[in-house]
């Protein structure tokens, strides 16, 4: 298989599609170096015609908020197919914060409605998947599917930090949402770990001894 030069964002889907191992899905996750709240994967299938195209689809990181939430509503409305899942915290604490990753992008691989042909997933390889994959080093910003699913995870996981922060109101969650910058670690310093909290990770262990009775 080979990508042809200049084909942008859908090289890869397009160059897979012609080799016969269409339909094509990406596969990425959301929150994984964040301390607190849940990890969130995401899978997509694009389709290709004109209609369907995702008006300046990237990867999540380098999008604003806003054009984020665009890029969000529209792939909602013209992919082909969208799954996603969430691993709650207390669930990436048992598993450990990389086996957690790749049972998500299996679940919300398994999820789709549209049996793939091909996988592509961002930077790492995925064993178990429901069909042959590769890994392809920074996937979202170089296949479309992937940079899809890394909004997708993106857009689904920052709407439950803001749930969460209702809940929990004391630790800036729709600021920081959950990663570890020093708002968050003043506030989790200040209040201790919250039920949301990674307790694997060495600040929110440290947090909580210091806010042992």
């Amino acid at each position: 298989m080979s990508v042809r030069p200049g084909r942008g964002i859908y090289g890869y889907e397009r160059a897979l599609v012609r080799a016969g191992l269409g339909p094509v899905a990406g596969a990425d996750e959301a929150g994984r170096g964040a301390c607190a709240g849940p990890l969130v994967a995401a899978a997509v299938v694009l389709g290709d015609t004109p209609s369907r195209r995702i008006t300046g689809l990237n990867d999540s990181k380098v999008l604003t908020a806003l054009q984020r939430e665009r890029c969000f509503e529209e792939i909602m409305a013209k992919a082909v197919d969208v799954a996603w899942v969430a691993v709650e915290a207390e669930e990436c604490d048992r598993l450990g914060m990389h086996v957690a990753d790749l049972q998500a992008l299996r679940r919300a691989l398994m999820r789709l409605q549209t049996m793939p042909g091909f996988i592509l997933t961002d930077g790492f390889s995925v064993d178990g998947l429901p069909a042959p994959g590769l890994a392809v080093w920074k996937g979202d910003r170089v296949a479309a599917c992937v940079a899809a699913a890394s909004v997708v995870a993106k857009v689904t996981r920052d709407r439950m930090m803001a749930e969460h922060a209702i809940t929990w109101p004391d630790y800036g969650f729709e600021v920081h949402k959950g990663y570890c910058t020093a708002e968050h670690q003043a506030r989790l310093e200040e209040h201790g770990p919250s039920p949301i909290h990674r307790m694997r990770f060495e600040n929110v262990r440290l947090a909580a001894r210091v806010n042992a009775p």
